[in-house]
C-alpha cells in the first residue's frame, strides 16, 4: 500500500481507496474504506475531482474534495512556475487549523519542491454551502459579513513576527515582495482588447506601465498580516450567514487593506459599493480594533483607495485571457 505521506498524485487516476484511506487515518485511525467513486473532475488553475467513498465509519465523510495540479501540461507549468499550488498545500497542511474564519476542513494537504502537491478537504456540496454573486438578494449582507471575517483574519496575524526571516511564515513574506508588478500583462491586455478596452481604463493604463515597478513598495505600505490575496466573490462560499474562503493559491502577507479593496473592487456592484464602501472600511477598522490591531480610518481610507488598483490589474488581465 503506497503511504499518503510519501506518495503525491498528479493524475485523477492515481487517486485509488487505497490511498485515499491512507490518508484519511489522522482523522478516524483504523478507518476502511471499502471503494471509492470519482462522481466529477475537470482543471482549471488546478485539478479537481470530488470523490464519493464508500465506508461504513461514523467518523469519515461520504464525499471529499480533492485537488492537484492542472490536467493541462502548459497550464501545470504555469502554476508550478508561480508556486500556487504549493502554497496552497502549505496553507491548509500548516495555517488552515488556526484561521479564525471558515474554509473548507483539509484531511490531508501534501507538496513537493519540484511542483506536485495535493490536497484531500471538505465537500462543500456536501456540507450545503451556496456561492453568492452580484444578483444574489443578500448580497449586501454577505458583503458585512465578509468585512467582519477579514478583520477577524488579519487581526490575528497582524504585523505578527513569524513573517520575519527567521519565522515559519517567512515564505510567504517572501513570495509577497513583487505583487503589483505586472507591466507586461497589462500591456499584453491593452493590446488584445484594444478599442473594447474602455477609455478610462486604457488611461490609467497609460500611468500604470511605466511605474509599476514602483507598485510593490506602495502596495506593502502598511502593517503586514495573512491576507487570502485573491479575495474575489468566486473563492468565497456562504453556509447560513457564515462567509467562508476557498482556493488559498495566492495567500500572502501584506496590508490587509488589500484584500478589502480586492474584493469591493472586483466583486461588488458599482452602485452597491459606492454607496457603502466608506461605511464598510470604517466597519473593517472597527472589527480590526475589537480583534486586538489597529488601522486609523484616515490611513484605512488612504490604502482601500491605493489598493483599489489590485482589483483593476485583476479585471483587465482576466478579460484580456478570456478574450478571443
Amino acid at each position: 500500500m503506497r503511504e499518503a505521506s510519501s506518495f503525491v498524485p498528479v493524475e485523477v487516476a492515481d487517486i485509488d481507496a487505497a490511498w485515499l484511506q491512507q490518508a484519511l487515518q489522522p482523522h478516524a485511525p483504523g478507518a476502511q474504506l471499502e471503494g471509492i467513486e470519482i462522481a466529477e473532475a475537470h482543471s482549471g488553475t488546478t485539478g479537481r475531482a470530488r470523490v464519493l467513498l464508500r465506508h461504513g465509519d461514523a467518523r469519515l465523510p461520504r464525499s471529499v474534495f480533492v485537488k492537484l495540479p492542472p490536467f493541462d501540461e502548459g497550464q501545470r507549468q504555469f502554476v508550478e512556475a508561480q508556486g500556487m499550488g504549493r502554497a496552497e498545500a502549505r496553507f491548509y497542511g500548516e495555517l488552515a487549523p488556526e484561521v479564525p474564519v471558515r474554509v473548507p476542513r483539509s484531511f490531508h494537504a501534501a507538496h513537493e519542491d519540484e511542483g506536485r502537491y495535493v490536497m484531500v478537504l471538505e465537500d462543500l456540496q456536501a456540507a450545503g454551502a451556496r456561492y453568492p454573486g452580484a444578483s444574489d438578494p443578500h448580497l449586501a449582507g454577505f458583503v458585512e459579513g465578509t468585512i467582519d471575517a477579514f478583520a477577524a483574519l488579519h487581526a490575528a496575524f497582524w504585523g505578527s513576527p513569524r513573517f520575519a526571516a527567521a519565522g515559519d511564515l517567512a515564505w510567504l513574506e517572501r513570495r509577497s515582495r513583487s505583487y503589483g508588478s505586472a507591466a507586461p500583462l497589462v500591456r499584453f491586455a491593452v493590446e488584445r482588447l484594444g478599442e473594447r478596452l474602455p477609455p478610462a481604463s486604457r488611461e490609467l493604463a497609460d500611468a500604470y506601465v511605466p511605474r509599476a515597478e514602483r507598485v510593490p513598495a506602495l502596495l506593502a505600505e502598511g502593517t503586514p498580516t495573512l491576507i487570502h490575496g485573491d479575495a474575489h466573490i468566486g473563492n468565497m462560499f456562504a453556509l447560513g450567514d457564515t462567509p467562508g474562503f476557498l482556493d488559498w493559491a495566492m495567500v500572502s502577507c501584506a496590508p490587509g487593506m488589500r484584500d478589502v479593496a480586492y474584493f469591493l473592487g472586483g466583486s461588488v456592484p458599482t452602485e452597491l459599493r459606492r454607496a457603502c464602501e466608506r461605511d464598510l472600511v470604517a466597519r473593517y477598522c472597527k472589527q480590526l480594533h475589537a480583534g486586538g490591531a489597529t488601522l486609523g480610518p484616515g490611513e484605512a481610507w488612504r490604502q482601500y483607495r491605493l489598493n483599489l488598483l489590485t482589483a483593476w490589474i485583476a479585471a483587465v488581465i482576466t478579460a484580456a485571457m478570456g478574450s478571443h
